[in-house]
């Protein structure tokens, strides 16, 4: 997502929280729901069940679940403070995904279906060689090491906000939890409760969004009235500006950021994986791109709700709120009822531990199946065990990344990070698609085009005024076509059969 929170997030706000007990109740029956999950689906046979859930998950809950985890506390907040701040630039880039969507099931899950793999690297290697697929694991570890941090850091800032819990207590708490409900569940429990934290999540913002119009006094009509007199509905600009949020670069960024998600992320691959057959894994697929429709019109509509209400009464809005990241989470603090703010806490809670829990098990399998099964001969039950310890191995270590991170420069941290994603993540989406679409690709050429497009955005980062939102389809671009220029200069010596 191209939405970010930045250092001013802890604003100086004087309104004391209403936090009580009836809130933490919420909060507390809710994570409680969580750990109990966890133990709900710790029986597992081998490592195809904690993996991959056995193939027995229906295809609307592994949809809602792939939904889910493209979420996170982040996107909860940020999405409606961009709306608040500008106006619906991003409603494209967001609906991309219904582009990308019939790509992703007529290449992808037939393909990854019939070599019935667990990792999306796996098919690296049957189609390149295996330095294709270790630099794409590898490169996926780092990238979710880095992020597990970050998701866990900047809700647990505006959590302190609302509630005054200190930033520390609450990343070890949405650390600790995740970890021992993912542990024991396995991907089965990580599906089941992404459905749940789903439904908090929307109901949350669905809420909120009501009680905003409720106290307007006129209404839907006032707030429509406002937004346009404000042009806070703005959703389309058609000028040829590379460097600005016009259409251009919200769809050619979308496309190119969908594409490298669900094709080369296992967060996503895994999930669509774990259903029983290719018409399942579609299904699955179509679920999470039209619950992004009604998601998207929501959290932007809640942004344009937030500023039509301390339009209409600015006398709401405390002068020492400069930065419009904590918009929603004050609104949280100062305009909710009891137990209506838990249920948002548990909202933010919610959205959090899905990236979180995604992110470990995706890890764990990576590093199972990739590194230690791929170079030695394992049994079921210490592959079970390496599992478990793996996804404990990588909660804790994000979750101490994140404590460390509360001491440090979060802007700065945060634009590093996103440079570092978009810098490497295009050029993995770039070899997955590569390998897929053509005869002549090789392992030589993939690996120089995934290295290559790495140099070619960083050159385009430092001197270029090109906007962020291009890398992912600059990188995606710049290593198929190197990719394919230097695999002409190499025998081409994989089979066609894993090309489509």
């Amino acid at each position: 997502m191209p939405f970010s929170l930045t250092t001013n997030l802890l604003a100086q706000i004087n309104a004391v929280p209403k936090f009580d007990w009836v809130n933490y109740s919420v909060v507390g029956l809710y994570l409680l729901v969580l750990v109990w999950l966890g133990f709900r689906f710790s029986q597992h046979k081998d490592t195809n069940d904690y993996f991959r859930a056995g193939q027995r998950i229906p295809w609307w809950a592994a949809g809602v679940s792939i939904f889910g985890t493209q979420l996170s506390a982040i996107t909860f907040m940020a999405i409606p403070a961009k709306t608040y701040a500008t106006d619906w630039s991003y409603l494209t880039f967001n609906l991309t995904i219904l582009l990308v969507a019939p790509v992703v099931t007529a290449l992808f899950i037939p393909l990854f279906h019939r070599l019935s793999i667990t990792t999306a690297y796996e098919y690296l290697e049957d189609r390149f060689n295996l330095t294709a697929r270790l630099l794409g694991s590898g490169m996926f570890i780092l990238l979710q090491l880095g992020r597990i941090g970050i998701v866990l850091l900047l809700p647990s800032l505006a959590l302190n906000l609302v509630t005054g819990v200190d930033v520390f207590i609450c990343i070890v708490i949405m650390g600790v939890l995740s970890i021992i409900y993912t542990v024991l569940g396995g991907i089965e429990a990580v599906i089941w409760t992404d459905v749940l934290q789903v439904v908090v999540l929307l109901g949350g913002a669905i809420l909120s969004l009501i009680l905003i119009v409720l106290d307007l006094d006129g209404g839907y009509n006032q707030l429509l009235s406002i937004a346009h007199e404000a042009d806070k509905l703005q959703a389309f600009d058609f000028r040829f500006d590379w460097a600005e949020t016009t259409v251009w670069v919200m769809l050619l960024g979308g496309l190119g950021s969908n594409l490298i998600s669900y094709g080369s992320d296992q967060t996503v691959v895994q999930r669509y994986l774990t259903t029983k057959d290719e018409a399942s894994a579609r299904r699955s697929i179509w679920t999470s791109a039209l619950l992004s429709v009604p998601a998207t019109l929501i959290f932007f509509s809640l942004g344009t709700a937030l500023f039509v209400f301390y339009k209409a009464s600015p006398e709401e809005l405390e002068v020492s709120l400069t930065n419009t990241d904590a918009i929603f989470p004050y609104y949280i603090v100062t305009q909710l009822p009891r137990g209506v703010s838990g249920l948002l806490i548990a909202g933010i809670f919610a959205a959090a531990m899905s990236s979180l829990d995604s992110s470990m098990n995706s890890i764990a399998t990576v590093v199972t199946t990739d590194f230690f099964r791929r170079f030695r001969r394992m049994t079921e039950a210490a592959s079970m065990r390496l599992a478990k310890g793996a996804t404990t191995v990588v909660g804790v270590t994000g979750t101490l990344f994140a404590l460390a991170m509360a001491t440090w420069e979060i802007q700065s941290l945060w634009d590093q990070l996103n440079l570092f994603i978009g810098l490497f993540a295009g050029g993995l989406g770039g070899i997955f698609l590569l390998g897929m679409t053509s005869n002549r690709a090789n392992g030589q050429g993939a690996v120089v085009g995934l290295i290559s497009s790495g140099v070619i955005l960083l050159l385009v980062k430092v001197y270029t005024t090109l906007s962020f939102l291009l890398y992912a389809a600059i990188g995606v671009a710049s290593c198929m076509m190197i990719g394919y220029v230097v695999s002409l200069l190499y025998r081409n010596d994989h089979p066609e059969k894993l090309v489509k």
